[in-house]
């Protein structure tokens, strides 16, 4: 087996597995699910709750202010919240372009005609306001915009609404630089009965979101969860589709998924939740029910959980709740891929570019593989040299394949070479490349930073085609520093195109990861020429071809 078969096998199970997963994504069965089932699946187990759209028909009983929008900005958030219900219907992060240099804040949440994604909460149960028997309730706010002034650490959006003798203030309560939003129910009993009451949260979006994943970028848009049990299960629209989530748990939480960004809520984590998804109406909900809470006459209450909607902050995430930093999905390599992004971070505070750092970490990660890499050539390069041994007792036992294999193995262990040495290296290097490659699609600290000269996005292709290209040429000339003994006519026209093939393939890849492979085969070839050359000296290798 010859250097460059390796690298393109590499590169080939990289792909293949890129494609392999984008293909399980757009070939998946799609449940069918009649309308009957369809509206018993929506409602089991969730009947008491209500969606914004059947919100928008209801009439303003028991109430005599008309439902507006709040406008609330942040260092970081900017939103609006619907006064009925006290829903988030819309935010946006001014801190994240939706495109590079264009000024636009992204916007994570919005209600629009034909597609929705909001953040609902409310109090069901005997006495809740929000439970289906009634209206949603529409709260009083004093302000109709609310603003975090600089200099302050926090503010406070008070919401009011009485309800049959139960005064709810519902509060939302903002931190500077922070984008998770502590949102709290303070209820006091006026009555001279119990109350009963129970807390809900969830996250409501149309499935057919319309943003679709590339075949090289296989990025998942859906919902997730996460229990005391298992800390993080992803949870498709398809799945909701097909079977409720019905899932009891001590804390636990609930979100919403994007490329970057994810939207949560974390219920209070020493109570014991009830995690649940349903399908109405075109829309997707994950959401998180509380227990019921009884509230004596006169007696006080405060119920609260907590919202997050930014980008996927794997530090801060982890401190909101047990498994939310696993969001940031690497999949099956993540305890391979979450040390890696430890240290490209860590390189990049010292360089400040992450172009710089992808680099560094190269060197680092190729650094660590030299004594593999030294096995795995110096291994071909004795194959190559017993090639026409080997020949020999092809000829010798063509017709006898039962002494064949003995003498192959005689000829191994004379000569001391073991014909897996080539592939054992590459197959341990193999999870390493994987791994680093979902750092780098996974990492919102990636997202629109700059490197140097034409390129000033990492997480976006090469404008102009460039690292591509130079990627095709270095992969060109390894397979020129040690070509392959390969003698079937169609086998060579495979691969001598095999550079122009991955140079297309790499077209559409990010930059950083173009410019992580362009440095990894840079320092293959450099690599490979010391270790060649240390074997014509000791004359272990005397020829390249």
């Amino acid at each position: 087996m010859e250097s460059q078969r390796s690298l393109l096998v590499i590169g080939l199970a990289l792909v293949s597995f890129l494609l392999w997963q984008q293909w399980n994504i757009d070939t998946a069965p799609k449940p069918v699910t009649p309308a009957t089932q369809q509206d018993s699946n929506a409602t089991g187990g969730s009947a008491d709750l209500q969606l914004t759209t059947a919100d928008a028909e209801q009439p303003a009983t028991n109430t005599v202010e008309a439902a507006r929008t709040i406008a609330i900005s942040t260092d970081v958030l900017q939103l609006k919240i619907d006064t009925r219900g006290g829903d988030i219907v819309a935010l946006q992060l001014p801190a994240f372009e939706l495109h590079k240099g264009e000024g636009d804040a992204y916007p994570l949440m919005r209600k629009l005609p034909g597609f929705e994604y909001v953040a609902q909460s409310g109090l069901i149960g005997r006495d809740g306001p929000d439970d289906s028997r009634n209206s949603r309730p529409v709260y009083t706010a004093t302000q109709s915009s609310y603003t975090l002034t600089d200099g302050a650490e926090e503010l406070i959006v008070p919401l009011t609404f009485n309800h049959n003798g139960l005064t709810v203030e519902k509060r939302f309560i903002f931190k500077a630089g922070q984008y998770d939003v502590r949102v709290e129910y303070l209820l006091h009993n006026q009555s001279g009965e119990v109350k009963t009451v129970q807390p809900y949260q969830h996250l409501v979006q149309t499935i057919d979101s319309g943003k679709k994943s590339s075949m090289m970028m296989p990025i998942y848009r859906g919902a997730a969860f996460g229990t005391s049990s298992e800390r993080y299960n992803k949870y498709a629209f398809d799945d909701m589709q097909e079977k409720n989530l019905l899932e009891a748990t001590t804390g636990g939480w609930v979100a919403m998924l994007e490329h970057y960004f994810v939207s949560a809520w974390v219920p209070d984590q020493q109570t014991e939740n009830q995690l649940y998804s349903l399908v109405r109406n075109g829309q997707g909900v994950i959401g998180a029910k509380g227990p019921a809470v009884n509230i004596e006459p006169g007696a006080q209450a405060t119920l609260g959980s907590t919202f997050y909607a930014g980008p996927k902050d794997q530090d801060h995430l982890a401190n909101i709740a047990n498994g939310l930093d696993l969001t940031v999905d690497y999949g099956f390599l993540w305890f391979i891929s979450q040390p890696l992004f430890w240290l490209l971070t860590t390189i990049q505070g010292f360089v400040v570019n992450w172009g710089l750092a992808i680099i560094c970490i190269t060197l680092i990660v190729k650094g660590a593989m030299y004594p593999l890499t030294k096995v795995q050539y110096e291994s071909m390069a004795k194959m190559r040299n017993l090639k026409p041994k080997i020949d020999e007792l092809q000829a010798r036992y063509k017709d006898d394949r039962q002494k064949m294999g003995p003498a192959m193995m005689e000829l191994y262990r004379k000569e001391k070479v073991n014909p897996m040495g080539g592939c054992l290296p590459m197959l341990i290097q193999m999870p390493i490349f994987l791994a680093l490659y979902w750092v780098f699609v996974e990492s919102v600290e990636l997202r629109h930073a700059p490197f140097m000269l034409w390129i000033n996005d990492l997480s976006a292709q090469d404008p102009y085609y460039v690292l591509p290209v130079l990627f095709g040429l270095s992969m060109f000339l390894m397979q020129k520093l040690t070509p392959m003994q390969v003698t079937d006519p169609m086998q060579q026209k495979i691969m001598m195109w095999m550079p122009v093939a991955f140079s297309v393939f790499f077209l559409w890849f990010p930059s950083g990861l173009v410019l992580y492979w362009f440095v990894s085969n840079l320092i293959s070839l450099a690599q490979m020429l010391y270790i060649y050359k240390g074997m014509e000296k000791k004359g272990l290798h005397t020829k390249k071809a």
